[in-house]
């Protein structure tokens, strides 16, 4: 353990007394421990979270966001007759009354209820599964849609802003910082021939073809809790990308994560593959949920938005390859280099099976 959990927790409206806690999870960016709190006879769970405030700078807004987003969740969900103890994420106040703790060495820390019966995975490993995964976060765009945009910061401003991000890759290209260029020229040649797709959206969204919606903006797999019961999907977690954005974004980014057949950083290239069976699934759960209020023009974007979200990553990757891994989480010297070969090798295929992608969102979309 590195991390003072049980001084941190006398910081929060904590019950009962600490027993134990450790690290949890796979996130690449913030640090997650799970802790126990003994509660009369029994115990009872709750997550810490120690903010990464290098990449999220405004803590205050990134937090004002969570709590306007997940008290509006909740009141949707109470209206429908839910558990919005199980459906959405619950914050435990710190002890000033604030969302979150700044410590006198400059940390930022918040606390969350645990959602018991219900787990993440790290990778698809039951095909119903993904289903319920696109259900979810079809439910979650669909309750979001009423709230208004202009209430929530951007915590990481152009996040999703591909041509930015292209432009940072350029730049880290001709910079080579860290002399790496050399060895990842076809990586670097692969995303150069696809610079006008990284526009297309954004140019949409400028000129009012695209609406602007409120999204999730990192809809990877292991963002949503999946019951250990139902296999349906719970709760949708992770929300600090929570902002304005496209209804594009999040459904290209959950095709990314969970139709590739291997590990996001697999190393044997002959293991990634994109699944067409599970696009097909993920496409049927979303539109049985949120395909009411999108428009005709989302509806047939569907497909390259899972190219256009899957090349993104790859060039998040790359760039942070190029410039030294100064963002992702890190365990060898080209992890993020592997990272980066796995997402080109899946828009490649996606790319191949577009035809086949339409049909499926065209099948999908008539239920």
């Amino acid at each position: 353990m590195d991390a003072d959990l049980q001084g941190i927790g006398r910081h929060f409206a904590m019950e009962g007394a600490f027993v134990s806690g450790g690290t949890y999870g796979h996130g690449h960016i913030n640090d997650t421990y799970a802790v126990e709190y003994r509660l009369g006879s029994g115990t009872r769970r709750f997550i810490f979270q120690r903010i990464n405030h290098k990449v999220f700078k405004d803590v205050a807004g990134l937090m004002a966001n969570i709590v306007a987003v997940t008290d509006h969740l909740r009141r949707k969900i109470l209206a429908a007759g839910g558990d919005p103890l199980r459906e959405t994420l619950t914050l435990v106040p710190a002890l000033d009354g604030r969302s979150y703790l700044q410590t006198d060495t400059g940390e930022y820390w918040r606390v969350y209820v645990f959602i018991d019966g219900a787990r993440t995975y790290e990778s698809v490993e039951r095909l119903e599964h993904v289903q319920s995964a696109g259900r979810a976060f079809g439910t979650f765009q669909r309750l979001l849609s009423d709230f208004p945009a202009d209430e929530l910061v951007e915590t990481i401003p152009g996040f999703h802003h591909t041509r930015k991000r292209f432009g940072a890759f350029q730049q880290a290209v001709a910079e080579d910082v860290q002399g790496r260029a050399k060895g990842a020229r076809p990586e670097i040649e692969f995303v150069l021939r696809r610079e006008t797709s990284t526009s297309r959206l954004v140019d949409m969204l400028s000129d009012g073809r695209l609406q602007q919606r409120i999204t999730h903006n990192d809809t990877k797999f292991n963002n949503v809790m999946i019951d250990d019961r139902t296999g349906e999907g719970v709760c949708v977690i992770d929300l600090d990308t929570v902002m304005p954005g496209l209804s594009l974004y999040d459904f290209g980014d959950s095709i990314r994560s969970m139709a590739n057949t291997g590990a996001e950083d697999e190393t044997d290239l002959s293991k990634v593959s994109f699944s067409q069976e599970v696009f097909d699934l993920y496409t049927r759960g979303y539109l049985e949920a949120a395909g009411s209020w999108l428009e005709p023009e989302e509806l047939a974007l569907l497909p390259f938005s899972a190219e256009l979200m899957t090349l993104e990553c790859g060039i998040r990757f790359l760039t942070d390859y190029l410039q030294g891994d100064i963002y992702y989480k890190t365990r060898r010297p080209e992890h993020n280099l592997d990272r980066t070969r796995t997402q080109l090798k899946l828009v490649q295929e996606m790319e191949a099976a577009e035809q086949e992608m339409a049909d499926a969102v065209r099948r999908s979309a008539k239920h």
